[in-house]
Formats: C-alpha cells, sequence, structure tokens
C-alpha cells in the first residue's frame, strides 16, 4: 500500500490510518488474551497402554475467557509414534469446558514419554495466538495387550459364543475326575450309573464328573530371529506375548496353574506354573520385561531345560514360527524329545502377505513365476502342519491377528477332549 501512495500521493495518509486501525485492534487483542487468567488444560492417559491396541488419550479444556476462542492444539507424543504433524484445532464457547479424545496406537513394549501440552489460543480477532503450556514430561508405560485381557475374558466362558462358531469345540466323552453322586434324571449317560450306590438308595444314582483342574500349562515364548517378522506394524514376538497373557487368563479361570518362559540362546523369563491370586500381575510384569536381540534359537537348551525343570506331564504351547521344511527338520528331533512327556502344541504363523500376491491378476510372466513361489511357501506350511502330527505334535497354523482366538480354541479344545 505504501508503493502505491508513491505513485498516487493522496492514499498516503489513508495508508496511515489503516496502521493505526490495525495496531488497535493488535492492542485490543493482546488485551483480550492476555488480562485474562486463560484457560486451563490437563492430558489425560491410561496409567498403562495397551501394546498393539488403540488407546485413548483425553485433553480436557476449560475456556476462562468471557469470549468464544480458537484453539489448536500441539500434544509432543512420544517419539515411538514418529508422528511429526500432529494438531487439533477446535472452537470453545465462553466459560465452557470441552473434552477432546484421540487414539494412540503403541507397537512394542517399554516407557513412553510425553512431552508439553502444548496449546495456542486466538480470540475472535485472531490477529495472534497466545501459547499455554501444560502436563510436562509425563511418562506411560506400554504393556502387553490388557484390552484383550479383557475382551476375551468374557469370550472364553459365554455359552452363547458358540452359534457364533468362536469356540469350534468337538467335545468327546466326559473327564475322570470325581464331582458327586446325584439321583439319575432323563438325559444322563447311562454309562455312569453307579450300581452300589444305587442298591443302597433303593433309586437310580449317577457319577457326576467335572473337568479337571490343577493341570500344568507353559507357554514357551520364541524370541530368537523367526520372530522378528513384522505385521501390521506388531512383530510377531509381540503378538506372541498378548496371546500368552490373554491365555493365561483363561487357563487361571479354569482352575488350572498358567506358567511362562521364554528363549533364545538361553531360557529365561520364567514363572512357574501356579494358580495363585498373584499369578496374573506376575506374569503381566514378567511379559512385560521380555526383552531380545533376536539371536538364533537353541532348541536343545530349551529341551534340556524343560526335562530338568518340568517333572510333571504338562500342557506345553510353544509360540514359534517355521517358513520351510529344513528349518522345521534342524528342531523336529528337540520337539519329539519334548512331546513324550508332555503334551506340545507349536503354534506357528501363516504369512499373511502372500495371500495379496495368490489373489492378485497376473498379467506377466514375472508375476506368474510370484504367485506360484507364494503358493510353494503357502502349502509348506501345511507340510508343516501335517509333518508335526506325524509325531503326535498338535500344531495351529494361524494368522497373527487371530492368533489369540485360535489359542483359546485349541486349549478349550484340549480340555473338552480330556486328552493332556
Amino acid at each position: 500500500m505504501f508503493v502505491c501512495a508513491f505513485i498516487f500521493p493522496n492514499l498516503y495518509n489513508s495508508v496511515w490510518f489503516i496502521i493505526l486501525v490495525l495496531t488497535t485492534f493488535l492492542g485490543l487483542d493482546i488485551l483480550l488474551l492476555y488480562v485474562s487468567k486463560g484457560i486451563e488444560a490437563s492430558r489425560k492417559t491410561p496409567e498403562k497402554l495397551s501394546n498393539g491396541d488403540l488407546n485413548p488419550i483425553q485433553i480436557t479444556i476449560k475456556n476462562g475467557y468471557t469470549f468464544p476462542i480458537s484453539i489448536k492444539i500441539i500434544d509432543e507424543i512420544p517419539f515411538q509414534f514418529q508422528v511429526r504433524d500432529f494438531k487439533i484445532i477446535k472452537t470453545i464457547p465462553a466459560s465452557t469446558q470441552k473434552e477432546l479424545v484421540y487414539d494412540l496406537r503403541p507397537t512394542e513394549r517399554g516407557e513412553y514419554y510425553f512431552g508439553n501440552l502444548n496449546i495456542y489460543v486466538s480470540s475472535p480477532l485472531k490477529l495472534i495466538s497466545r501459547r499455554f503450556t501444560f502436563d510436562k514430561d509425563q511418562m506411560v508405560p506400554t504393556y502387553p495387550s490388557y484390552i484383550q485381557l479383557k475382551k476375551y475374558d468374557l469370550l472364553a466362558f459365554s455359552n452363547n459364543l458358540y452359534q457364533y462358531g468362536i469356540k469350534k469345540i468337538r467335545r468327546i466323552g466326559h473327564t475322570m475326575e470325581f464331582e458327586q453322586i446325584k439321583e439319575y434324571v432323563q438325559g444322563d449317560d447311562l454309562r455312569t450309573i453307579n450300581w452300589k450306590a444305587t442298591a443302597k438308595k433303593n433309586s437310580l444314582m449317577v457319577n457326576q464328573f467335572q473337568d479337571e483342574k490343577s493341570q500344568s500349562v507353559y507357554m514357551a515364548i520364541d524370541k530368537g530371529r523367526v520372530m522378528q517378522m513384522p505385521f501390521d506394524g506388531l512383530s510377531l514376538l509381540d503378538y506372541a506375548i498378548n496371546s500368552t497373557l490373554v491365555l493365561s487368563n483363561v487357563i487361571l479361570k479354569k482352575q488350572d496353574k498358567a506358567g511362562i518362559f521364554a528363549f533364545s540362546k538361553k531360557v529365561e523369563n520364567r514363572v512357574f506354573a501356579e494358580r495363585r491370586s498373584s499369578q496374573m500381575q506376575k506374569i503381566l510384569e514378567t511379559l512385560y520385561n521380555v526383552k531380545t536381540d533376536f539371536f538364533e534359537s537353541d532348541y536343545s537348551r530349551l529341551y534340556v531345560d524343560i526335562k530338568k525343570n518340568i517333572n510333571q506331564r504338562s500342557l506345553i504351547i510353544l509360540y514359534t514360527n517355521f517358513e520351510t521344511m529344513d528349518g522345521l527338520n534342524r528342531q523336529l528331533p528337540y520337539l519329539k524329545g519334548i512331546a513324550k512327556s508332555h503334551l506340545l502344541v507349536v503354534v506357528f504363523f501363516s504369512n499373511t502377505e502372500l495371500n495379496a500376491i495368490i489373489n492378485k491378476k497376473t498379467d506377466t510372466v514375472q508375476e506368474i513365476y510370484d504367485k506360484v513361489i507364494a503358493e510353494k511357501f503357502m502349502f509348506e506350511k501345511r507340510l508343516i502342519a501335517n509333518e508335526l502330527k506325524k509325531y503326535g505334535i498338535h500344531s495351529v497354523l494361524t494368522q497373527p491377528e487371530n492368533l489369540t482366538l485360535d489359542a483359546i480354541n485349541k486349549y478349550l479344545e484340549i480340555k473338552a477332549r480330556g486328552i493332556l
């Protein structure tokens, strides 16, 4: 405008008038924003974050101004998320309180540090912004998925889930743990009639059985190189840890004893199978502290450790991964050795990324080669399951996202069939 005033001198005074008006409004804006106390805000996080799940972070803002304000929130979220463009823009009416929620999904366990909660406030004039800073340096630990723990706590025991196909259990016979003798009612199994009690009572009496309890179940987690592969941002190791936490809770609710250990070059992170009230907390803390450099796993040491420390026949659920038959054959002698003394279930993963290649329409020779190789790898996974079955080793071939549900189903199936 001053350039125009140099060409047209009559505009010179008008330009200074406009500058005066702008300066006046700027001073008024500063007065509006800085005379009052301003706003109050706080960030509310969960006590601990759940790994692999969406965790709500709540921001509460109280507007202390007597006029509506525009705010821009820049929360300094932990560096692990690598989010560099985080901001929330909202308008808050005069003298009101507003709650905002955003979600974070961590993909690794450990300590997450939140920085400052920065809020930039503008008046309706919007000439300047006033910055407020709250909640400096807040640390929140990320634990294995306790959100899944609460979710499957109900799924495992709700009878209504049978109709939805959540639990695919084939019940064979009944277990032999005696509960009581009761009078016969129509529908009771005739094979359970207690003839001695019938003779004494002079009416038909039957033996009633219940699921066997206090059986030892160990979850063995391979934290070696094969478990480093990521799916949806989460490593196979963390999928296994989340599943172990949920399954441990189901096992304890079924009155069995749950224990865990992890191994790679050596066996560590051990919790012996017990059924104490503090067992879940002990398992949670142990799983939180599982750390690894993803070395090559030593199955011979695993076999020796199980033979030395687990004397009673137990159910051992081994979370690992085999990509090829050669990889299985190297470890098969040790798996067979474990299966002689215990009921062994090997849980390994199908590569879901291969499905995209297999289902993709092929147009070139190279794409046909890729599709054939992908189908070969998928077929080899099924061969691994069949090879384990030949030696009496149970297996669960699952996709990472279905791991927890499939592991629970397998445990409930073994309980229902009474084969432990």
